[in-house]
């Protein structure tokens, strides 16, 4: 039968217990051809479990995973078309550059002419060519990481497994290495699935993510579509900064909701399928999509006051005690364009929500 072309993996039903305790709880989903894929979540989510079941180093409890249509749970790591980078990078100290790109391809039966012929040119596809005979030990992180991104794609593997290979890095040297990997992925063709905890690196370099919590899946799509309708409280709260208001919701119609706080004060917003009408659910607000004013502007305005002002560099962090609802945090770019207007702590003011800034969530 032949395989499928078009999707890279399939997740099935797909179940990992440790005795007692399940890991994974039937997690089903589909990572496509040529796709940057990510698996992101708190640690203890599940997710570097998952990643470990497709490389072959965890077996499947129950379900299956199909690699392009075949199914691969029962293949030993080493016969599956996929390789890892991890988090360590795991080259060999006593070896050059070159060697420790070469040294897998030897492995699996290249000559050596041809190993070091291939090893070249992945060093020359991650701009280390100019290192080839130093040592590990002679490099920085980031360059370290690139070595075991070379020996990584050198076999050409259909997917390439990332198990936080930037941990390790430094701030300014990640935000740097997440637009290089992105890079390489476009340019090798090869579907990546990349773990991370780290919310921000998913948004930058991800086709699509997976959202896991607990063992579950709580939201697949794309980073627009993660960060701006969140499905649920943990995935709102989790996919960068929000703020949530309790409230009631009076009517939902083609995909908006009228609500009200517990004080009375009327709200409209986005909703979400599954909420109806005297439900008692939150209202997630993203920072960026309020401003400050003196009077209502909006017809969604909540009265507060100004508690402090935190500044950030490129935003100033405004936290505002609601009149009716918890304290909010009102984000301002650092700019003169726009709605800008900060005010002193003890102002009273006006959060003004912009036209569909607020969603109903799933609790």
């Amino acid at each position: 039968m032949p395989g499928n072309t078009t999707n890279a993996i399939d997740v099935r039903n797909a179940v990992k217990r440790y005795g007692d305790f399940t890991a994974l709880k039937r997690i089903s989903l589909t990572i496509e051809d040529n796709e940057f894929f990510t698996l992101l979540g708190p640690s203890g989510c599940g997710k570097t479990t998952l990643l470990r079941m497709i490389a072959g180093f965890e077996d499947v409890t129950e379900g299956e995973i199909l690699l392009f249509g075949e199914e691969i749970a029962k293949l030993p790591p080493h016969q599956r078309p996929v390789n890892t980078v991890f988090q360590n990078y795991a080259l060999f100290p006593h070896m050059t550059v070159l060697d420790n790109v070469a040294f897998g391809l030897e492995m699996r039966g290249k000559s050596k002419a041809e190993a070091r012929t291939r090893a070249g040119e992945m060093l020359e596809l991650v701009q280390l060519s100019q290192f080839a005979a130093r040592k590990p030990s002679q490099l920085s992180g980031g360059q370290q990481q690139r070595v075991a991104l070379a020996r990584a794609l050198a076999p050409q593997p259909k997917v390439l497994l990332l198990d936080e290979p930037l941990s390790a890095l430094d701030l300014k040297l990640r935000k740097q290495m997440q637009l290089e990997l992105k890079h390489l992925q476009r340019e090798t063709g090869i579907t990546f699935i990349f773990v991370t905890h780290d919310q921000e690196e998913a948004l930058t370099m991800s086709d699509r993510i997976a959202v896991m919590s607990a063992g579950e899946l709580q939201q697949l799509g794309t980073p627009t579509e993660i960060y701006e309708q969140p499905r649920n409280m943990f995935v709102a709260d989790f996919i960068g900064e929000t703020n949530l208001l309790e409230v009631s919701v009076d009517q939902v119609m083609n995909g908006r909701a009228t609500c009200h706080l517990g004080g009375g004060q009327a709200l409209s917003c986005n909703s979400v399928e599954g909420i109806g009408t005297g439900a008692k659910v939150h209202m997630s607000v993203r920072p960026e999509r309020l401003f400050m004013s003196d009077a209502p502007v909006e017809a969604e305005s909540l009265r507060g006051r100004v508690a402090e002002n935190i500044f950030v560099g490129t935003d100033i962090s405004t936290l505002v005690d609601l009149a009716e609802g918890p304290q909010f945090i009102v984000r301002t770019s650092n700019s003169d364009r726009g709605n800008k207007r900060i005010f002193e702590p003890g102002s009273e003011i006006f959060v003004n929500m912009e036209l569909g800034a607020g969603r109903l969530l799933m609790d």
